[in-house]
């Protein structure tokens, strides 16, 4: 679907006061992530996938929103090149909905998120009129920050049409290991002891006991590193890593079933505190039920709990648990019915302002962050 065709279609939203408003889709793997949006048409950018323009001298791309993770992969991984955003979900996540949703995996902890990757976009406002903001090369300062504004606010604010997003060059080795997790009383000091090494992971993901069963890596919570360079930078970190514990090989695979591991029907939470608190969170969250997953970002501070309900393990002791415990928590997924015993993720005055200019009438996504007057 063309930036046309998505203008037409906002602004007969706008000016038509019967026309039902919009539900953005693209891939479709997000569809069942944050608050329902009822009563809403659906508009697709699955179709508009194009690769708009790609200089690997420049390290940037630019593509159309419909455009799948999976094919930016393949296109950039000819010039050893990669896009370093590795977001929970299928391959075939698109550009667009990764934006919107702010969504980011383990390779955060070396590269960042969405807000840090992403150069420049075009999208169409809530009141139909487009924008372009940022810019196709690394150093674009010029005005309001309108990119990282429209990145993470889950098509609230606009439809984002194309993105131009920053690459990295692919490392000579790309290796990952499995180390056992200490004892919960030696945690803190071992998670100390990891942060305080001489250089920086690509990834460093802590896994329960459960989640490392589910990955095939053993029955004890595991920490998992994907450790990149040239062959004597790898062997470097590799050594260093064994000084916290026996270190095995574990296949790079490990990463894309990680990131697809959620079942249907799960419910999904993400808490965060200061990294050097990541002990006491992990302490709490690791094991809420039994057979439910944990895994936890070592740099970032959040830990992502994944709630597998059933009959014995029903989704409202756990949901308590969530929203009575200390820090900052956000709710990914959760059952139609449980939405509303959480509070609302925008509805503080400044958020509502900020709705009001873009997208006055609410024709975007309404109702995904909470309903906002």
């Amino acid at each position: 679907m063309s930036t046309a065709v998505v203008q037409e279609r906002v602004r007969e939203c706008v000016n038509d006061v019967v026309a039902a408003p919009l539900r953005i889709t693209a891939g479709g793997s997000w569809l069942d992530a944050g608050r329902p949006v009822r009563d809403a048409e659906p508009i697709s950018l699955a179709g508009d996938d194009a690769i708009v323009e790609y200089v690997p001298g420049d390290l940037t791309l630019t593509a159309r929103a419909g455009a799948s993770l999976a094919e930016i992969a393949r296109v950039t991984s000819a010039h050893g090149q990669w896009l370093a955003l590795d977001p929970f979900g299928a391959a075939a996540g698109t550009l667009g909905a990764t934006i919107a949703t702010g969504s980011a995996g383990p390779l955060a902890h070396a590269f960042g998120t969405p807000r840090d990757n992403v150069l420049g976009i075009e999208a169409v406002t809530g009141t139909g009129d487009v924008v372009r903001a940022g810019g196709r090369v690394v150093k674009n300062v010029a005005g309001f920050d309108l990119t990282r504004l429209f990145t993470g606010a889950w098509g609230t604010l606009a439809v984002i049409t194309e993105a131009t997003v920053r690459l990295r060059a692919r490392p000579e080795r790309d290796e990952t290991i499995a180390l056992a997790l200490p004892s919960s009383d030696a945690m803190e000091a071992w998670l100390a002891k990891l942060r305080a090494l001489p250089f920086s992971a690509l990834a460093l993901e802590l896994l329960n006991s459960s989640l490392s069963r589910a990955l095939g890596l053993g029955e004890r919570a595991m920490l998992l590193a994907r450790l990149g360079g040239n062959a004597s930078s790898v062997r470097a970190q590799l050594e260093a890593m064994r000084a916290l514990g026996d270190a095995t090989p574990a296949p790079e695979s490990t990463w894309r079933a990680l990131a697809e591991i959620e079942p249907a029907g799960a419910a999904v939470a993400r808490m965060s505190a200061p990294p050097s608190r990541l002990h006491a969170l992990w302490a709490r969250l690791a094991h809420l039920d039994a057979g439910s997953y944990a895994h936890a970002s070592v740099g970032r501070g959040i830990v992502r709990c994944i709630h597998r309900a059933s009959a014995s393990t029903p989704v409202s002791p756990w949901l308590a648990h969530i929203t009575h415990s200390e820090g900052t928590h956000i709710f990914e997924r959760l059952p139609e019915s449980a939405w509303g015993t959480v509070p609302a993720r925008t509805n503080d005055p400044l958020s509502r302002a900020v709705r009001a200019a873009f997208d006055p009438r609410r024709v975007l996504n309404p109702g995904i962050l909470g309903d906002i007057s």
